[in-house]
C-alpha cells in the first residue's frame, strides 16, 4: 500500500492527537479510537519497515500500540482479525521472491523502566504458577538495532536464509547470508541429533566500520548511509551479495527457532535453558554476544544489569536500543506460551528514546569569535534521553537548505552519542503551506556589516574585527582551558563583566577591579582573591598558549605551538614572509596568510604591546621549546591515550613520560589509536578499544615497564 502526500500529513496529526489523548472509557468511542489506531499504526509500520524512513520516534510509536492493546483488553470484541496487535509488522516489498519461515518471527513486548520490570516478572510467576519467593532465572541480552533474520541449516549446511518479513514469511537471501564471513556456512548441529534447524539473528555493523565506510564513500563521491542499522538491513536485501560482504555485516544468533531430527521430533528439549543453547551456538562457531549476556537468577539483578547498559551503551562498538529479557528455562518458557504478537516468556526493555519528533518554531543567529554566523533552530520543547531539548544548532546556510528546512516544519531530530541534539530531517510530507522559507540574513545581526563567505567555505562571517559580538565570544575563548585557562572566570563571568562595562577588549581582562570584585553578590574576597591569582597565573603561561587565544582563523593548538617554538618573542611574527611560515612542517599557505594578516594591523601589534605592558608573557618559555625525542625511544611514532585510575603518577605525569619515550597523546579511541594505557575502573574507552581488535591494552605496570 502506497499513501499520498495528504494521507500521510492527515495520518501523522492524527498519530500526535492520539499520542495525547486519554483512552476512552465508552465503547462507541473507544471503536472510533481503534479504528484511528489501526490506521495510523499500520502507515508508520509502512514507513519504518518499507521505506526505513520513520517518521515518528520508536517510543511514540510504541505507545500508540500500547494504547491500542489496553483498549483491546477492555474492549475485546472490538479486536478484529486485521488488527496491527494481531499480526507482526512487515519488512515485504511486493517484488522479492518469499519463503516461508519454519516457525513464526514474532516481536516482542516492550518496557521501559524497572516498575514494567517488576510487572513482568509478576506475570511469569502467574502464568507458569511460580510461588512468591522462589527466584526465577532470567538471561539478558542486548537488543541491537540491525535487521533481523532467519538462518536455516539441514544436515550441518546454511541451506537457506531469510529476513523477518511480516513474521511468517520473509525474503530469501541466502547468497547474501554466505557472504558474510561471520555466518558459518556449516555447523556441526548432527552433534546434537539436530538435522534441521531455523536459528533467529540480527545484522548489524560495527559503529566504526560504519563510520570508514562512509568516509569511503564520499572520497568516491557517492551519498552517505544514513546510519548503521539502515546499512545493515539494506544490505540483506540488496541484489548483489558482493555489496553486502563489502558493508562488513556480521549477524549475532540470539535463539534457536526450530529443531527437528531425522524423524521429525522437536529435540529443542537437548536443552534445558536458553543459556544453555546458546552457549552451544557460541561453541558451534556462531557470533553470540557472549560478554553482554547476563545469566540473573532474579529479576533484580536484570534490572541492574539492564539500567548499568543504559548509562554505557554509547561506549558499545554496536548500535543498541535496548536489552532483551528472557526466561532462561526452556520449560517455564513452554509454560508461558505466546500471544499472535509476541512470546509472553520475553520482553524488550527499551532504553531512553534518542529520536522524538517537533515543530521549527524559529532561527536565531549566533556571532562567532571569528564572526562565523550560527543559525539556531528554536524548536517546541520535546524530551529526548532524558533531556529537554528547545534549540538545537543549523551549522551554516548549506545546512537549511540541504535539508530544505522552513519555519512551521515537523523535523525528526536526535541526540549524537546522546549529547549533542541534531536535526536529522523534515517531513515535508506533513506540511499544510503554512510553512515559510527560511531566509539567511545578508548583514550582522550584531553590528550590521555586510556578511562575507570565502571561496570553498560554507559559513557566513561578519568580516569587522571589532565587531561587539565577536569581540565578547574572543574574550570569552581567551580565558578558556584550551587557551589562557583562567580558572573561575567561566563564560557567564566574561557576559556579566562586559555588561557592566568592565570587558570591552582582551587587555581589559588584565586590569580588573579585584576590590570591587569582593563586593559583588556572589563573589567575595575570597572568590575575588582566588580570581587575582588565576589571571597572575595565566599572566605566566608559556606563548603558545597566548598565540591560541587570539583567535586567529585556523590557527590552532598544534600550529600554535610549532610558531612558538620559532620564536624568541611573540612579536618576531610580524616581520615573518609567507615562505618562513610553509617552511615549517604542518603550516599551511591559509593559516600563514591569516597570521600575516593579523599582524600587519597596527593595532593587534598595541593590543599585544598594552598585555606585555600588563605583565602577560609574550617571550618564549622552555615549555615552548621543542622536545628532543631519540628516535630510537620505545613508543616512537605511536599513539596513545589513558584511561582510568592511575596508581603511581598522575594523568598528565604519564602523558609526559609518553611524550619523552616518543609517543602522541590522543584524547579518544579511534582506529588511529596505537597504544591505551587502562588504569582502574577503566570504562568505556577500554570496551571501545577492545572491541577494535588493533589497539594494544597495557596495565600501567606494562607501561611503565616499555618506557624505562
Amino acid at each position: 500500500m502506497k499513501y499520498t502526500t495528504q494521507q500521510q500529513r492527515t495520518l501523522f496529526d492524527l498519530s500526535k492527537t492520539l499520542l495525547a489523548a486519554a483512552n476512552a472509557t465508552k465503547k462507541d468511542l473507544a471503536k472510533i479510537q481503534i479504528e484511528s489506531l489501526h490506521k495510523v499504526i499500520v502507515y508508520h509500520e509502512w514507513r519504518y519497515y518499507i521505506l526505513n524512513d520513520a517518521v515518528l520516534a520508536d517510543f511514540e510509536y510504541d505507545s500508540l500500540y500500547k494504547k491500542l492493546e489496553a483498549l483491546e483488553a477492555v474492549f475485546p470484541t472490538l479486536r478484529t482479525a486485521d488488527s496491527p496487535t494481531q499480526r507482526v509488522s512487515s519488512d515485504l516489498t511486493e517484488d522479492s521472491p518469499r519463503v516461508e519461515h519454519l516457525t513464526p518471527m514474532l516481536s516482542l513486548g516492550n518496557s521501559y523502566n524497572a516498575e514494567d520490570l517488576n510487572d513482568f516478572d509478576a506475570q511469569i510467576r502467574k502464568l507458569a504458577m511460580i510461588e512468591e519467593g522462589v527466584e526465577i532465572e532470567y538471561v539478558v541480552e542486548p537488543k541491537f538495532d540491525g535487521g533481523s533474520l532467519a538462518l536455516v541449516y539441514e544436515n550441518d549446511l546454511l541451506t537457506r536464509a531469510a529476513t523477518r518479513g511480516d513474521g511468517q514469511k520473509g525474503e530469501e537471501m541466502t547468497p547474501n547470508a554466505r557472504s558474510m564471513k561471520s555466518v558459518p556456512l556449516r555447523a556441526n548441529f548432527s552433534q546434537f541429533g539436530i538435522q534441521k534447524v531455523e536459528l533467529r539473528g540480527e545484522a548489524v555493523i560495527r559503529r566504526d566500520r560504519f563510520d570508514k565506510i562512509n568516509e569511503e564513500r564520499e572520497a568516491a563521491g557517492l551519498n552517505l548511509f544514513a546510519n548503521p542499522r539502515n546499512t545493515a538491513a539494506g544490505g540483506l536485501r540488496t541484489k548483489d551479495a558482493n555489496e553486502t560482504g563489502k558493508r562488513h555485516i556480521e549477524a549475532f544468533v540470539y535463539q534457536l527457532g526450530y529443531t527437528i531430527n531425522e524423524a521429525g521430533e522437536n529435540v529443542l528439549n537437548k536443552f534445558s535453558t536458553h543459556f544453555e543453547s546458546i552457549e552451544a551456538l557460541g561453541n558451534l562457531g556462531f557470533k553470540i554476544p557472549q560478554k553482554e549476556t547476563k545469566l540473573c537468577k532474579n529479576i533484580q539483578e536484570v534490572i541492574d544489569w539492564t539500567l548499568g547498559w543504559e548509562a554505557k551503551r554509547e561506549g558499545y562498538a554496536y548500535e543498541i536500543d535496548g536489552m532483551v529479557i528472557k526466561v532462561n528455562s526452556l520449560a517455564i518458557q513452554e509454560r508461558c506460551g505466546y500471544t499472535s504478537h509476541h512470546p509472553r516468556w520475553a520482553i524488550a526493555f527499551k532504553f531512553k528514546a534518542k529520536q522524538a519528533t517537533t515543530k521549527l518554531l524559529n532561527v536565531e543567529y549566533q556571532i562567532g569569535k571569528i564572526g562565523s554566523l550560527t543559525p539556531v533552530a528554536k524548536v517546541e520543547p520535546v524530551e529526548l534521553a532524558g533531556v529537554t531539548i528547545g534549540s538545537i544548532s543549523l551549522h551554516n546556510a548549506d545546512f537549511i537548505s540541504d535539508k530544505d528546512l522552513r519555519l512551521g516544519d515537523t523535523v525528526l531530530i536526535e541526540r549524537a552519542g546522546d549529547v549533542i541534539p541534531y536535526i536529522s530531517k523534515s517531513l515535508p510530507e506533513l506540511r499544510d503551506g503554512s510553512e515559510q522559507v527560511i531566509q539567511f540574513p545578508t548583514n550582522c545581526p550584531s553590528c550590521a556589516t555586510t556578511l562575507e563567505r570565502a571561496e570553498g567555505e560554507a559559513a557566513w562571517r561578519c568580516p569587522n574585527h571589532i565587531c561587539e559580538a565577536q569581540v565578547l565570544q574572543r574574550m570569552i575563548f581567551h580565558v578558556s582551558k584550551p587557551a589562557m585557562n583562567v580558572d573561575g572566570m567561566g563564560k557567564s563571568i566574561v557576559e556579566k563583566f562586559h555588561e557592566m562595562g568592565w570587558l570591552k577588549t582582551l587587555p581589559d581582562i588584565y586590569r580588573l577591579n579585584y576590590e570591587e570584585i569582593a563586593t559583588m553578590e556572589g563573589f567575595g574576597k575570597k572568590s575575588a582573591t582566588n580570581l587575582k591569582k588565576s589571571i597572575d597565573k595565566a599572566k605566566q603561561n608559556p606563548i603558545k598558549r597566548l598565540l591560541h587565544s587570539l583567535t586567529i582563523h585556523h590557527l590552532g593548538k598544534k600550529v600554535s605551538q610549532l610558531l612558538a617554538a620559532e620564536v624568541e618573542h611573540v612579536l618576531d611574527l610580524a616581520h615573518w614572509t609567507e615562505e618562513k611560515f610553509i617552511d615549517i612542517k604542518d603550516v599551511g599557505p591559509k593559516v600563514a596568510a591569516n597570521v600575516i594578516e593579523y599582524f600587519a594591523q597596527a593595532a593587534n601589534i598595541e593590543m599585544l604591546k598594552e598585555l606585555e605592558s600588563l605583565g602577560v608573557n609574550l617571550k618564549q618559555t622552555e615549555a615552548d621549546r621543542p622536545k628532543i625525542i631519540d628516535k630510537n625511544a620505545p613508543l616512537v611514532g605511536k599513539t596513545i591515550l589513558f584511561t582510568g585510575s592511575l596508581q603511581t603518577m598522575s594523568r598528565k605525569q604519564a602523558q609526559a613520560m609518553a611524550e619523552t619515550a616518543g609517543a602522541k597523546n590522543i584524547s579518544a579511541v579511534s582506529s588511529n589509536l596505537n597504544i591505551l594505557v587502562a588504569g582502574e575502573k577503566a570504562g568505556s574507552k577500554l570496551k571501545k578499544a577492545t572491541a577494535l581488535g588493533t589497539v594494544q591494552i597495557l596495565t600501567e605496570e606494562d607501561f611503565l615497564i616499555i618506557i624505562k
